[in-house]
């Protein structure tokens, strides 16, 4: 492999890939594609919907056929990057992830949509992870580390927003069919670019074999959790189904555990979830993801139903979030990263959001954009996007070669739950709160259009019910990072990986406690 070397004054020397900076464009836009369709279909389905006949009670499996597969295969996905090799697990995702987009693209009913779905999510499983540790084995120097994660960071956060108004605009200009379609060139051009610019350093594959068990455990289990929250939103918390898939969910997990400690070449490697400033990264990511998920969801019923915004309009109102975003990763966070504790930048970031989403919870009817939901965006955009890029690099930094895959497919698993728990807790919550409201004041509604404003202020009171909610888990998320992080400000000393799988030497930046 072709290397340079350069020496920062009083650190070690730093090599790296000459091409690195070329690679973080395509690994972004790789990213970027798989993040933004997290959001632009959502967009789309009720158009997708009418045009295939898909009913009702069906139309939550174009969103769950994707969350299975991509949520339930992610830790498989990790391990196959780990041995493959990052670089071909990442082109062999683009390609997969294009092809089954343009099977969405051209569905004819609704079977072929649910099954183009799935596909994605089973390719995403592949992308996602394979990308993250790509970045974690290119970028060993703290500061370019710093600069790198910020960019992805950005993107992380940032892209579920731009979906938004990308969709709208596709859907109102175009047809829903375009929302799949172009998904297509990002993937040519970022698969074209990995291809030939990315070389992955020698060494950090893990050549050990394929651990069965623990890839049926995991998977099965991540599958019920997921269904089981999917399907409590839709049928209700007390549901036999419900309920069924929460204990199986349960058992299988614990089986995965006891497995893993066990096996001579697990899958998801103890050592890896136990060390507490990545368990606490994991965990804190995952509850922060929880109420950002919950927060997209109801402002953009809020912006659409009751304020009458068009898709194209609700799109650009999630803009200071993406400005927010932006500023928090590649500015402050990229600038503080290499000079303060990971906790210094994560715990404060996550209350800065919580900040904004007090704001939030003021929603009425009437209340105006500019003195609410815009500050609201903004101060949720900075502190996710400050939050999210020392997130994003303390949860690989450290860790040995032949881990990175498993290790960043655990920060995609844990925004995946996050994300699946989020939707189907905060929905079930502001529900509950909406009837309970509407029960209690539509009897004093004697005309239709003061019926009618009952339920305005009725969905909006459960809006804000579950902002309430969503507060609560920023906080405890700044909660977590404060008692389990504890890692220094990172030091550019490498450190070799080491022990079985780990072939060669490979730097990787050590934290300094």
């Amino acid at each position: 492999m072709s290397e340079t070397a350069s020496k920062a004054p009083g650190s070690a020397a730093v090599t790296g890939d000459p091409n690195r900076w070329k690679a973080l464009i395509f690994i972004a836009l790789a990213q970027l594609m798989v993040v933004l369709d997290a959001t632009i279909v959502n967009i789309a389905l009720p158009s997708a919907q009418t045009d295939l006949g898909i009913s009702d009670g069906n139309r939550q499996w174009v969103v769950t056929a994707y969350a299975l597969a991509f949520g339930g295969l992610l830790l498989f996905g990790g391990r196959i990057a780990d041995l493959w090799g990052r670089k071909n697990a990442f082109v062999v995702g683009l390609i997969g992830f294009a092809a089954a987009s343009a099977l969405g693209g051209a569905a004819t009913n609704e079977a072929m949509m649910f099954g183009a779905r799935a596909l994605q999510g089973v390719f995403g499983a592949l992308l996602a992870p394979a990308a993250l540790s790509l970045l974690a084995v290119m970028f060993t120097d703290a500061k370019e580390r710093a600069k790198a994660f910020g960019i992805y960071g950005a993107i992380a956060g940032g892209g579920g927003a731009v979906g938004f108004i990308l969709g709208g605009v596709l859907t109102e200009y175009m047809n829903w069919r375009w929302t799949f379609f172009v998904n297509i060139p990002f993937a040519i051009v970022a698969a074209l670019g990995a291809y030939f610019v990315i070389r992955e350093p020698e060494g950090g594959r893990n050549r050990n074999p394929l651990d069965i068990p623990g890839v049926l455990l995991s998977t099965l289990g991540l599958v019920a959790l997921v269904y089981g929250f999917t399907r409590a939103e839709s049928n209700g918390w007390g549901d036999s189904t419900t309920v069924g898939m929460f204990v199986a969910s349960a058992v299988l997990l614990i089986a995965f555990v006891i497995t893993e400690a066990k096996v001579k070449a697990p899958l998801l490697p103890l050592r890896v979830v136990t060390d507490r400033n990545r368990g606490g990264v994991y965990l804190s990511l995952g509850i922060a993801i929880i109420a950002m998920f919950g927060t997209f969801l109801f402002l953009t019923y809020y912006l659409q139903i009751v304020k009458g915004y068009t898709p194209i309009k609700t799109g650009f109102a999630f803009m200071p979030m993406i400005v927010g975003m932006m500023v928090g990763s590649t500015q402050i966070g990229t600038r503080l990263m290499t000079r303060l504790p990971a906790r210094a930048l994560m715990g404060p970031g996550f209350l800065v959001a919580a900040i904004g989403m007090l704001f939030m919870t003021q929603l009425e009817i009437g209340s105006s954009y500019a003195s609410i939901i815009l500050p609201a965006m903004l101060l949720l955009g900075l502190g996710m996007g400050t939050a999210f890029m020392p997130a994003m690099s303390l949860a690989t930094l450290g860790v040995e070669p032949r881990d990175a895959g498993v290790a960043s497919a655990m920060v995609n698993t844990s925004q995946q739950v996050g994300g699946a728990i989020g939707t189907a807790l905060l929905n079930t919550i502001a529900a509950s709160a909406t009837t309970s409201y509407i029960s209690d004041h539509i009897g004093s509604a004697s005309t239709r259009s003061q019926q009618q404003l009952v339920q305005l202020q009725g969905q909006v009171h459960g809006y804000t019910n579950a902002i309430w909610f969503a507060v609560g888990m920023l906080a405890l998320a700044a909660v977590i990072v404060v008692v389990l992080v504890n890692s220094g400000k990172p030091d550019t000393s490498v450190v070799t990986g080491s022990g079985e799988g780990a072939e060669n030497e490979l730097p990787v930046p050590v934290v300094a406690h």
